[in-house]
């Protein structure tokens, strides 16, 4: 793992920023909205946009990364998602801050398009685990680190604006200066939705729920903050709590998944996290009580954004060496594509039923995974025997990252 960080330490630190900016904007942004009068339902609409642009990004970068090198378009996605958060200041309107959240999607999907092929222009068979395990660190820990940045001023100000913007353009100098050769590019091979579904109905019903899940935690939590009147530091933390979580919960899980049938974890951790929605969800006052609050928003965090990984490698377990890396591509357009309709539905739930609805959403989601987990064992292959290994991977990863997987020896 050293040998792999003094290698690639320019590229990691420039994603530390990316990922520091990009989480502190996806949290401020729902801030400022909702000082400025934007209705629940319209912040979860326009934070929509963002998984939409993801999504676009991850279908239409690639193409430009063949066109004009891995440089020339980081730079120009880095200028480009430093406009569009400072745009945010200039505009107050649902539709211009909309098209900025899709913009930002493009931007961001595709920066990470371009550090991940960058790895994977460098990475070989004894490493590649090594540099997963440190970008899912950095994505987590950037994310966390983004949360306790609203601390430093108020949502209202202009200062964590311009501090996003500068995060942005310090992410560019690791990248532009270093000295290491471009790789060559080659477009991801992707497998379609109906045939992965025939190949894996688990791994991709769950992972679409799960996509859903994630979003309506990043973005309708900080909703659900504001909602039961905590403090924008707070807010940061209740975030943070649940993203650290999540990590906390990741390999655990993971490795529990590799010594038993993986759909008993897909089961048994939405599981668990149900009646802990149906707690947070009838507390009068969750805001006199921090400690037990953030405890349980770290469970529920810890319960449920492991699932994708766990999705992945179960899907995994039934393919050919041959055909996974297109298969957890197409995987993550899956995620993408649910995590377009968590902040609607996150922030519709607040808006109708209270602060108490994002969890009786949640306890919903959770519901029709534990279903689906049940009908598979019921009804699916039985367990494989010799299968992969549950990797870490969270929201932020692209199709390019799924060629860092540490493939078996043939």
């Amino acid at each position: 793992m050293w040998a792999a960080i003094r290698l690639f330490w320019p590229l990691f630190i420039g994603m530390i920023f990316l990922m520091i900016s990009n989480g502190l904007l996806a949290t401020l942004l729902t801030l400022r909205a909702g000082s400025l009068g934007f209705s629940d339902a319209a912040i979860g609409l326009m934070q929509s946009g963002y998984p939409l642009g993801s999504l676009l990004g991850c279908l239409i970068v690639p193409r430009f990364i063949m066109r004009v090198g891995h440089v020339r378009i980081f730079a120009a996605l880095a200028s480009l998602a430093s406009t569009a958060a400072l745009i945010h200041l200039v505009t107050d309107d649902l539709w211009s801050w909309g098209a900025m959240r899709i913009l930002a999607g493009v931007c961001f999907s595709g920066l990470y398009i371009v550090a991940e092929s960058w790895l994977n222009g460098r990475a070989d068979n004894e490493n590649r685990g090594s540099l997963l395990s440190i970008y899912f660190i950095i994505q987590t820990g950037g994310v966390t680190i983004g949360q306790m940045l609203l601390n430093i001023s108020s949502p209202e100000g202009i200062l964590l604006f311009i501090v996003v913007s500068v995060l942005i353009s310090l992410s560019l100098i690791p990248m532009l200066v270093s000295s290491n050769a471009t790789p060559l590019y080659e477009l991801p091979e992707r497998i379609s939705l109906i045939k992965l579904f025939h190949l894996s109905p688990m791994g991709l019903t769950g992972s679409f729920l799960n996509g859903i899940s994630q979003t309506v935690l990043f973005v309708a939590l900080a909703l659900y903050g504001r909602a039961i009147g905590l403090s924008t530091g707070s807010i940061g933390l209740l975030i943070g709590s649940m993203t650290l979580g999540g990590m906390v919960f990741q390999f655990p899980l993971g490795k529990l998944s590799d010594m038993i049938d993986r759909r008993l974890i897909i089961v048994g951790s939405p599981g668990l996290a149900i009646p802990v929605c149906f707690f947070l969800a009838m507390q009068e006052n969750p805001a006199s009580d921090m400690i037990l609050l953030l405890s349980m928003i770290a469970l529920i965090g810890g319960l449920i954004l492991p699932i994708y990984s766990i999705c992945m490698a179960h899907m995994n377990d039934y393919l050919k060496s041959n055909q996974m890396i297109a298969a957890s591509g197409t995987l993550v357009l899956t995620l993408a594509i649910g995590m377009i309709f968590g902040p609607t539905l996150g922030a519709l739930a607040i808006e109708y039923y209270g602060p108490g609805g994002l969890f009786y959403l949640l306890a919903v989601l959770s519901g029709l995974t534990v279903m689906t987990g049940l009908f598979r064992l019921w009804s699916g292959q039985d367990r494989m025997i010799t299968h992969t290994t549950a990797i870490a991977m969270n929201a932020n990863i692209t199709p390019q990252a799924t060629n860092l997987f540490p493939q078996e020896k043939q």
